[in-house]
């Protein structure tokens, strides 16, 4: 990848040097036009500071990059990612790798420039990816620019040896098995944004596993807020009051759905989360959870991406299985007289 430079853009735009570097730099001595042409083609090229001298000497940084589509104000509220960034920096500790952090909202390419930047500057060595969208563009962009990259996800082909796998099939499987014991025929999953990956597979596992137990599954997609949740589920069971049982791609939908299930009187429905998490232990009806490990997870990944780094062969390629934790939202369809 050809980097570019200062002479580069002055000779494109037929200006001299000092100007192009006066323009990039803030500082007086060009027109505002003349400014506005340098800083456009700028970051249509990619130019960033120091990415001359990086070209130059590739040196290790020794600090691995994580960046967040998210909210920085709502990221405290999620406790998988907390969970997980807590595995990530324990095992960084051992190594004395750093991590950067940016949490650039939602806005669709936001994430994609900070890769762009992080590469010309030089400012990590590898990257680690959650939330895999479907034909998500940033593998290919990663390998474009030739930065290192492992991914959370449940295809390992997207990008072989470098995708900590998960089973999300296993993961229904348990779920639902769980839920048709207990009696259940009638069952609402609310999902995450099906744009996700994960929550793509996650619908497909559900219906299948729901279907080959003569389940009849209805699904709802939404955010993954308490508020979401409870909205949801509050609207589901009034224009289909025969739901018995609901499934929640998270901690906080399931406490929203919760709330919803006490408001309407409804304890005669059993109620899961995909996430385990404080969330789901506390309260008058605890819980039931998938218990996925996220601190285990944000721990693997993270070396697989430092033995990747070090070309060394991965200790682990796979996410721990998770098991359920059966707590008092696990009830049984009641006795019909």
């Amino acid at each position: 990848m050809n980097r570019v430079t200062i002479a580069g853009l002055a000779a494109q735009l037929q200006l001299s040097k000092a100007s192009v570097s006066y323009a990039l730099n803030g500082q007086p001595g060009v027109s505002d036009e003349t400014r506005r042409r340098v800083l456009e083609l700028a970051d249509e090229l990619g130019w960033h500071p120091s990415s001359s001298a990086r070209a130059l000497s590739r040196s290790r940084t020794d600090a691995i990059g994580i960046v967040l589509r998210r909210d920085p104000s709502l990221l405290g509220t999620e406790p998988f990612y907390m969970s997980l960034l807590a595995g990530v920096e324990s095992a960084l500790a051992e190594t004395d790798q750093a991590l950067l952090l940016r949490m650039v909202g939602t806005k669709p390419g936001q994430d994609l420039d900070t890769y762009r930047r992080w590469s010309a500057e030089g400012r990590v060595d590898g990257v680690l990816l959650f939330d895999i969208a479907l034909d998500d563009p940033r593998p290919a962009l990663l390998d474009k620019l030739g930065l290192a990259f492992v991914l959370h996800g449940a295809r390992p082909q997207i990008a072989p040896g470098r995708v900590l796998v998960y089973n999300v099939r296993g993961d229904a499987t348990l779920l639902v098995e769980h839920l048709a014991s207990l009696g259940h025929r009638d069952l609402l999953h609310v999902t995450g944004p099906l744009d996700f990956e994960h929550e793509h597979d996650r619908r497909a596992s559900i219906e299948a596993c729901a279907l080959t137990h003569g389940m009849r599954p209805m699904f709802v997609e939404s955010d993954y807020s308490s508020e979401a949740g409870e909205r949801i589920v509050s609207a589901q069971l009034r224009e289909h009051p025969e739901l018995t049982a609901v499934i929640t791609s998270n901690d906080l939908l399931a406490l929203g759905a919760s709330t919803a299930l006490d408001r309407l009187g409804r304890d005669d429905v059993a109620l899961a989360s995909w996430d385990d998490s404080l969330l789901c232990r506390l309260g008058a009806r605890p819980i039931t959870a998938l218990a996925r490990f996220p601190e285990e997870q944000g721990r693997r990944s993270t070396q697989l991406l430092l033995d990747n780094l070090r070309g060394l062969p991965p200790e682990h390629t796979r996410a721990r299985a998770s098991e359920l934790v059966v707590r008092s939202t696990s009830i049984p369809v009641p006795v019909r007289r």
